[in-house]
C-alpha cells in the first residue's frame, strides 16, 4: 500500500474511532422488535438442489457473452425467471460518475440482464436505487437510465413515497428502518448487480454492500459499524440471483472513484446465490489486481460466515469456471 493511501485509510479510522461510542450508542442500543408484527422484505429465492451450481465464473473480453455464460453455468435464465414474472434488478447506481470510472455498475451489464429476463418471459422489468448523490443525476450520468431504457425496462427513482419503515432484526440494526420498497413490495424475483470496488472504510465494495442502497435515513452512522451491518444484508434480504461485474475494476479512491488510472480490467463476471461465497470471490480477484494491499480476508465476510447467511469458502460449493 502506497504512503499516502495508508495515511488516508489510517484518518478515517481516526475519525471512526472518535464517533464510535455514538455509533455504538444508535446502532446497539436500538429495542429487539417482534418480526411479526413488521413489514418484512420477502426471500425472492428459488429452491436450488445441493447438487445444482451455486456460483458460475466467466471470463472473457465480450461482457454480454460473459454475462450469458456465466448464467448458463447456472442453468440457464429459465431457472431463475419464469413467464410472467415482475423481476426487480438493483444495480450500484451510488454517484454521479460516468461508468469509465468504475464507481457505479456498467450499464451494458445491467442491459445485458434486463434482455435475459425478457428471454424468459418476464411481464415487468424494475430498475431501482437509491443514490448518495441526485439520484436523476446518478442514472443518467452512470449510463444505466438509458441503458435500461433502450431495453425496455422501467427506471423507479427514491422518492419519499416509496420508503417504508421495514423490519432488519439483523445484529447491528436489531429493529426496524426506512427502506426503498416500493419496487419490492410487489416483486417476484431480485437481481443484485454489483462492480467490484474498492472502499475506503470497508476495503472493498461487492453484490453484499450493493444491498446499502435500500437505506434511509441518515444511513451513514453505519460508518461506525460498517463490517457489521453489512453482514447483515444477506439476513435482510435474500435475492433470486447476483451478478458480479468484475470487467472495469476500481482499484484505489473507492468508492467514488475519480481517475481512470485508478481503473483496471478484471475481464470476469459472476453469477451465483450466494452473496458471502461471490464477495470472497470478489475479494480475492481485487487483491490480486491491487497487487495484494488490505488485509486477507474481510471482516464482514466473517461475520455473514460465522452466522451461517453465506460461505466465503467459496471453493467447498458446486462452481464452474468457463472461459467465452
Amino acid at each position: 500500500m502506497e504512503r499516502r493511501e495508508f495515511l488516508k485509510r489510517i484518518g478515517l479510522t481516526g475519525a471512526v474511532v472518535a464517533g464510535s461510542t455514538v455509533g455504538a450508542l444508535l446502532l446497539h442500543n436500538r429495542p429487539v422488535l417482534n418480526r411479526s408484527r413488521y413489514k418484512t422484505l420477502k426471500s425472492y429465492r428459488i429452491a436450488l438442489n445441493s447438487s445444482d451450481v451455486q456460483m458460475a465464473i466467466a471470463h472473457g473480453a465480450d461482457l454480454d457473452a460473459m454475462v450469458r455464460a456465466s448464467v448458463s453455468e447456472m442453468g440457464g435464465i429459465q431457472k431463475f425467471i419464469q413467464r410472467g414474472d415482475v423481476v426487480v434488478i438493483k444495480p450500484n447506481v451510488a454517484f454521479d460518475r460516468p461508468p469509465e470510472l468504475g464507481a457505479t455498475t456498467r450499464p451494458e451489464t445491467v442491459k445485458a440482464i434486463i434482455q435475459l429476463c425478457k428471454e424468459a418471459g418476464a411481464r415487468k422489468i424494475l430498475v431501482a436505487d437509491n443514490p448518495i448523490n441526485q439520484p436523476e443525476s446518478c442514472f443518467y450520468k452512470s449510463g444505466v437510465k438509458r441503458a435500461a431504457e433502450e431495453a425496455g425496462a422501467e427506471i423507479v427513482y427514491p422518492y419519499p413515497s416509496q420508503f417504508e419503515d421495514l423490519y432488519i432484526g439483523g445484529e447491528v440494526l436489531t429493529s426496524t428502518w426506512p427502506m426503498f420498497y416500493g419496487p419490492f413490495k410487489n416483486a417476484d424475483k431480485v437481481i443484485g448487480v454489483a462492480p467490484v470496488k474498492d472502499h475506503n472504510l470497508c476495503y472493498a465494495s461487492m453484490s453484499m454492500k450493493n444491498w446499502y442502497g435500500l437505506l434511509s435515513g441518515s444511513r451513514n452512522q453505519f460508518h461506525q459499524d460498517i463490517h457489521g451491518i453489512i453482514s447483515d444484508f444477506p439476513h435482510m434480504i435474500q435475492p433470486t440471483l447476483v451478478i458480479l461485474d468484475a470487467t472495469r475494476v476500481l482499484t484505489r479512491n473507492g468508492p467514488t472513484g475519480g481517475s481512470l488510472s485508478d481503473v483496471a480490467e478484471g475481464h470476469t463476471v459472476v453469477a451465483g446465490v450466494d452473496m458471502v461465497a461471490i464477495d470472497a470471490y470478489g475479494y480475492e480477484l481485487l487483491r490480486k489486481i491491487q497487487g495484494g494491499e488490505g488485509p486477507d480476508t474481510l471482516g464482514y465476510l466473517e461475520k455473514a460466515h460465522a452466522r451461517g447467511l453465506g460461505n466465503r469458502d467459496w471453493r467447498s460449493q458446486v462452481w464452474r469456471e468457463v472461459n467465452v
